[in-house]
């Protein structure tokens, strides 16, 4: 849609995280770096250190700024109580943010998975460029021998390089997007769980010293 669509953006809305007392709303959008190697679909790893990219610089979060218009103000006003320095809202006190907690660190370790399979792949590819290196290394070694059989009988040397073998065939780099993509998405989680983790301590603390008293 990005490609498509000009000064297009995407609006997320946490409603779990907005019942926690936060509005959680964001907005972005694919960063030009990003934009560059998806046109391209070409995520390898010389690619995306030619261009200094990480996971990191994959989104760009746009600001967002919420107002209401004056007669929503003026209505919301109208049905505010006469003495709301009385009302209490107990929620704001409530300890349990566990279910909250439990979804995103089961998100986490969704993502973790993910994130193994995606290096189990990389690993894989590795040891097939390894294992070709090495067939090489021998193939080579094997026709330097021969090169010099031939050359000690007067014979020209046959090349030492042979598009045709399978052995010289570039084994293609797995994309990297897949794995950029669910470190983005583990950070987020951990974001997210710091931040709720950091008002729960402060409600704790808060308790702690009304009861103290």
């Amino acid at each position: 849609m990005q490609e498509n669509i000009r000064r297009c953006v995407c609006i997320i809305y946490d409603p779990s995280r907005a019942n926690q007392g936060a509005l959680a709303l964001k907005a972005l959008k694919l960063s030009d770096s990003f934009m560059d190697l998806y046109r391209n679909n070409n995520f390898t790893g010389e690619k995306l250190r030619e261009k200094n990219l990480s996971w990191v610089d994959i989104f760009e979060e746009i600001p967002i700024k919420v107002s209401n218009s004056a007669l929503i103000s003026a209505f919301m006003t109208g049905l505010e109580a006469d003495t709301p320095v009385t009302q209490c809202d107990y929620d704001r006190l409530q300890l349990s943010t566990s279910p909250y907690l439990e979804r995103n660190v089961e998100f986490l370790i969704d993502s973790m998975d993910d994130l193994s399979i995606e290096q189990q792949k990389f690993q894989y590819h590795y040891r097939n460029l390894s294992r070709q290196q090495a067939q090489q290394q021998a193939w080579l070694q094997k026709r330097r021998s021969e090169n010099m059989t031939r050359k000690a009988a007067g014979e020209e040397p046959l090349p030492e390089e042979d598009p045709s073998n399978p052995i010289f065939k570039q084994i293609p780099e797995p994309s990297r997007l897949g794995s950029f993509l669910i470190t983005n998405r583990m950070a987020n989680y951990c974001n997210q769980i710091n931040g709720v983790s950091g008002q729960s301590f402060s409600r704790l603390y808060l308790m702690k010293a009304l009861h103290k008293n």
